[in-house]
């Protein structure tokens, strides 16, 4: 009996999976909802009608393949209505030590919404490279976060990269909507005083905190190098976002696995409720400032800096002047 309710439990989230994923991705919006629903209603009708026997069994089976085969047969694409501030795929060019990065995104906002898109090229010497930095954004609830790693290059010289959903005209994020094939990925390469500033000045209800990361010269580099190249491929090859396999966070574990030397970490269920993220990294010894883990967070919140310092050009120093683990 216990077997057989566990064999119905996932059937029957297999069915929920299935008739959401043709709610929100057939390609023939009229019809997302209606095939959806008959689904719902179709799958535990044979069910009902076969007695919960094999054959139902096996329907649900073969109906959640067949929408699996299909949802999987969908392809990313660059070539879509983008809104401005994501309009624009970043790439580099390396040549020996020297980074040149087109397309870095520094735009001169006035409002959340109300901005002037501005795309720049910078090239960087890799034998520069200091470390690298971590800004984590919460924006209500504490288990949910977003990451942005930023490299610093000489005394006050950054580059930041955000992993985000690239949305079209008229789309706004649903984490809902994460979980299917509705957003491309995108590796946002960006000055500080957009990426970050977005969130500290200009959007409502966003708490941003920055962490000084114990990565040296050499594992920064590594991690940089993995970071150009995914941004590189992106530009080519298209991804899909994914709430819970391919997003800022996974992205992030892959690309420090791979400056390890490909060696990963244990799993951490904080990986996947990544506000809990900094806590993590700081009890695996990869965040600076020898303090108690909550008076480090509390040091570490910017946005009364960030505020003050807003359109300074010295905005990357002013927001570090004075937090644990930064050189004074």
């Amino acid at each position: 009996m216990i077997g057989l309710a566990a064999v119905y439990l996932l059937l029957g989230l297999l069915t929920l999976w299935a008739a959401s994923a043709l709610h929100f991705d057939l390609p023939i919006s009229k019809l997302r909802a209606l095939a959806g629903v008959l689904y719902l209603v179709t799958m535990p009708a044979a069910m009902v009608l076969l007695r919960f026997r094999g054959k139902g069994i096996a329907v649900c089976l073969v109906g959640f393949l067949l929408v699996l085969m299909w949802w999987l047969s969908l392809k990313p694409s660059n070539a879509r209505a983008w809104q401005p501030d994501v309009s624009t795929l970043a790439w580099a060019e390396i040549a020996g030590d020297r980074v040149t990065i087109h397309n870095v995104r520094n735009c001169d906002y006035r409002t959340e919404t109300d901005y002037t898109p501005r795309w720049e090229t910078r090239t960087v010497d890799l034998t520069q490279l200091r470390g690298a930095d971590i800004f984590v954004t919460y924006w209500g609830s504490p288990w949910i976060a977003h990451p942005i790693v930023s490299f610093q290059f000489g005394d006050h010289d950054y580059v930041a990269f955000s992993i985000e959903t690239r949305k079209e005209i008229g789309e706004s994020y649903s984490a809902i909507r994460g979980f299917f094939r509705q957003y491309e990925l995108i590796y946002i390469v960006s000055d500080e005083r957009d990426v970050v500033r977005l969130r500290s000045n200009y959007r409502k209800g966003e708490d941003v905190y920055l962490f000084h990361t114990r990565a040296g010269p050499k594992q920064a580099r590594k991690l940089f190098l993995g970071y150009i190249e995914h941004t590189n491929q992106l530009r080519n090859r298209p991804e899909w976002y994914n709430a819970l396999t391919n997003n800022c966070t996974t992205n992030i574990a892959v690309h420090a696995a791979a400056a390890r030397g490909g060696k990963a970490s244990r799993f951490d269920w904080r990986l996947l409720l990544n506000g809990k993220a900094p806590e993590m990294m700081y009890e695996n010894g990869a965040l600076a400032g020898d303090l108690p883990f909550p008076e480090l967070k509390q040091r570490a919140y910017i946005n009364p800096a960030a505020r003050a310092a807003n359109d300074d050009p010295d905005f990357s120093r002013r927001i570090r002047e004075g937090r644990p683990g930064f050189a004074p």
